[in-house]
C-alpha cells in the first residue's frame, strides 16, 4: 500500500492516535509521475515519488496534527453548513482574517475565525476569501475527474535555462527536478517578496535549491524591469506561480513568450482564470483530499500533498514539448491536480493503522503493511543567498545589470 509505505500515513490522524490512511491513489499517482520524469530524462532522475511527498516533514520532524495542519499553519473548520480550510501563513493573513470577520484579532486568532465560521456558509466563506485574497476555502467532495492535459513529446532539458519566479514548495520542487535533469536553473526574486520559504527549514530549502543560482531584481524599477524581461527572452523554460494580473505589472506576457517557443508552466491555486488564493493545505483539503476520523470529523492528509504532487506534474508537463519546436502555456490548477486523484463521492471513515511490534501496521488483503516514517533525501548542498548571482548571471546573458 503506497500510502503506508510513502510516511504520508504517518501524517495523517491525530496527534497521540493510530495513523490513518489517506483516501484515493495520490501516492500510486505520485510514484507514477516520478517513473515518466525517470523517462523523460532519460534515466537522469529516479526518485520515489510516492516518498517525495512526505520528505519536508522528515526535515522539520513535525507529525500528524488531526485537523491542524503539519506545518501549523493551516486549520480544519466547522462552517454552518460543512467544513472549511483556513490558512493564515503570510504575515498580513492575521489582518486579513480580521478582515473576514470584521473585527480586530487577539494573537491567537483561531478562536474567533471559528466562531465566525460556525455561524456562516461555506460559499460566504469563499466569496470573502476570494475578495481578501486569503487562502481558506470550504472543503468539498470531488464530483468527476478533471479534463486531462494533452500529452506531448518527451524532449531533453540538459543545458536548457530555466528561469523561476515561484516560491515555497510546487513550483520549486519543478524546478528541482529539471535541474536533476540537467537544466540550468536560475532562481528570480523581488527585493518586496522574497520566497517565504526562506524562513522556513533551510535543509528543505537547501534541498531544493541547491546547485540553483539565485537572481534578484526590482520591478518597480524600469532597468528591473527590463531585466525580467531579457530574461524571459532568454529562458527556455519558466515556471511561474503568480497570478497572470501581477506578471502584468511586471510587464511579463506568457502568451508572447510561448509564441517565441518558450514552455511556460503556470502554476496556480485553481487556474489562471480564477483568481483564489491557495496553499498546499488549504487546496488538498478544499479538493476532498481529507481523512474522517472515527467521530467523522475531518483531519489533514499529510504535509500539504498539493504541493508536491503538483511539482511533479509541472516537471513531467515541463519535460515535454510540442513535435515542431513551438512554445506551450502549462496551465496547471492545483486544485485538479489533487481532485484527478480522488474518487468522486466525498471522504469516508479512514481505515486506521494499528499496533504492530514497535511501531503501526496497516491490514491490507495482501496481509498487513507497516507504517513507514517520512524520510527525506539527502542534502547534497547548500542553496545560494538571495541575489547571490544576480551580476554574474545577466553578464553571462549580456543583459545590463541594474
Amino acid at each position: 500500500m503506497a500510502w503506508a509505505e510513502s510516511g504520508v500515513a504517518a501524517l495523517t490522524g491525530h496527534r497521540g492516535g493510530p495513523p490513518l490512511v489517506p483516501p484515493g491513489r495520490a501516492a500510486d499517482a505520485a510514484r507514477e509521475l516520478a517513473t515518466r520524469i525517470a523517462e523523460h530524462s532519460g534515466g537522469r532522475v529516479r526518485l520515489d515519488g510516492a516518498r517525495l511527498l512526505a520528505e519536508r516533514a522528515a526535515l522539520t520532524g513535525r507529525t500528524r496534527a488531526g485537523a491542524s495542519s503539519v506545518g501549523g499553519s493551516c486549520r480544519l473548520l466547522p462552517t454552518a453548513d460543512g467544513w472549511a480550510a483556513v490558512s493564515c501563513a503570510r504575515p498580513d493573513d492575521p489582518a486579513l482574517l480580521g478582515a473576514l470577520i470584521g473585527e480586530e484579532l487577539p494573537a491567537d486568532p483561531w478562536p474567533r475565525v471559528a466562531a465566525w465560521l460556525r455561524a456562516h456558509s461555506g460559499a460566504a466563506l469563499a466569496g470573502r476569501a476570494g475578495l481578501l485574497g486569503l487562502a481558506a476555502a470550504p472543503v468539498r467532495p470531488p464530483t468527476a475527474p478533471p479534463p486531462a492535459l494533452p500529452v506531448l513529446p518527451p524532449r531533453s532539458v540538459a543545458g536548457l535555462l530555466v528561469v523561476d519566479f515561484s516560491a515555497l514548495w510546487a513550483g520549486p520542487l519543478c524546478a528541482h527536478l529539471l535541474g536533476l535533469a540537467g537544466a540550468r536553473v536560475v532562481k528570480v526574486e523581488t527585493p518586496a517578496r522574497p520566497d517565504g520559504a526562506r524562513r522556513g527549514n533551510p535543509r528543505f530549502y537547501d534541498l531544493l535549491h541547491a546547485g540553483h543560482r539565485s537572481v534578484v531584481l526590482d520591478p518597480d524599477r524600469p532597468d528591473g524591469r527590463r531585466a525580467l524581461a531579457a530574461l524571459v527572452d532568454a529562458a527556455d523554460v519558466v515556471i511561474e506561480a503568480s497570478r497572470p494580473r501581477a506578471l502584468a505589472r511586471w510587464g511579463l506576457d506568457a502568451a508572447a513568450a510561448v509564441a517565441g517557443g518558450t514552455t511556460w508552466i503556470s502554476i496556480t491555486a485553481a487556474g489562471r482564470a480564477c483568481e483564489r488564493i491557495g496553499f498546499g493545505d488549504d487546496i488538498a483539503a478544499a479538493a476532498g483530499l481529507v481523512a474522517l476520523d472515527d467521530r467523522r470529523s475531518p483531519v489533514f492528509c499529510g504535509d500539504a500533498l498539493a504541493d508536491p504532487l503538483t511539482g511533479l506534474t509541472a516537471a513531467v508537463h515541463a519535460l515535454t514539448a510540442p513535435a515542431d519546436g513551438s512554445g506551450v502555456l502549462w496551465d496547471i490548477a492545483m486544485t485538479d491536480v489533487v481532485a484527478a486523484a480522488l474518487p468522486p463521492g466525498g471522504p469516508r471513515p479512514a481505515p486506521a493503522a494499528r499496533r504492530g511490534g514497535e511501531g503501526w501496521v496497516v491490514d491490507t488483503a495482501e496481509g498487513p503493511v507497516p507504517v513507514a516514517a517520512p524520510r527525506a533525501r539527502p542534502v547534497a548542498g547548500r542553496a545560494p543567498a538571495a541575489g547571490a548571482d544576480t551580476t554574474a548571471v545577466l553578464a553571462e546573458l549580456r543583459i545590463p545589470v541594474p
